[in-house]
């Protein structure tokens, strides 16, 4: 199967079972789009995207910012949680209260009332960019899910096991779409696939994701 035919099986079921802890839910970041959006542009206005350098020296090929108490980083000196930007050296700009209410509802959804993120990574996919294979284990408390939302250009979701070698899910995301993961499957290795060329008519050549997590 290619990249194209897991965009043309349509209809796409609205919720899908990933795994004991997993579900997506197709679409259900679209009644907070707008509010959503207009936010969006506030926290990037404050604190602009940029390619951070992973510890190796490598430029990422997706640019990054951050809102929340804490904003997840990457530089020379490893990966790690910080509570201020370090190209201005001024606190993250505060999670939208949109963001903060998109994100518990829909860890609500799939089982996990008591989800109070405190960092969101936002990451803007270009075409061509992607995500490698990784887990999320920069966090202190790993029974809190992750949360990520999906708007702009579709996207491939690699969803894994626990071992980086482990046979990975390919799952098709959509402007709207919501995966949430915890529990048994917090730490399976995910990422996501270069993006494929397009325009979406609300973020142009570009997908957006927000990733929500409790860090501290």
């Amino acid at each position: 199967m290619t990249t194209q035919d897991l965009f043309d099986n349509d209809p796409l079921p609205p919720r899908q079972r990933l795994g004991p802890g997993s579900l997506l839910l197709r679409g259900f970041a679209l009644p907070y789009q707008t509010r959503l959006l207009a936010a969006l542009n506030a926290v990037i206005d404050a604190a602009p995207f940029r390619h951070m350098v992973t510890p190796g020296g490598y430029g990422m090929s997706v640019a990054m910012s951050n809102c929340g108490e804490l904003g997840w980083v990457t530089d020379l000196r490893g990966y790690r949680y910080s509570p201020v930007n370090p190209a201005s050296e001024h606190p993250w700009p505060a999670m939208p209260e949109v963001f903060f209410q998109l994100a518990t509802s829909a860890a609500a959804e799939a089982g996990y009332a008591d989800f109070m993120p405190d960092a969101c990574l936002i990451n803007r996919y270009e075409p061509g960019s992607k995500m490698g294979l990784h887990q999320d284990k920069d966090e202190l408390d790993f029974t809190q899910p992750i949360v990520s939302v999906s708007l702009g250009l579709p996207a491939v979701f690699l969803f894994g096991g626990l071992r980086r070698n482990d046979k990975t899910e390919r799952i098709p995301l959509t402007h709207g779409d919501v995966v949430v993961w915890g529990g048994a499957d917090r730490l399976r290795y995910h990422g996501i696939l270069p993006l494929k060329s397009g325009r979406h008519p609300l973020l142009d050549t570009a997908r957006i994701n927000l990733t929500f997590r409790k860090a501290g």
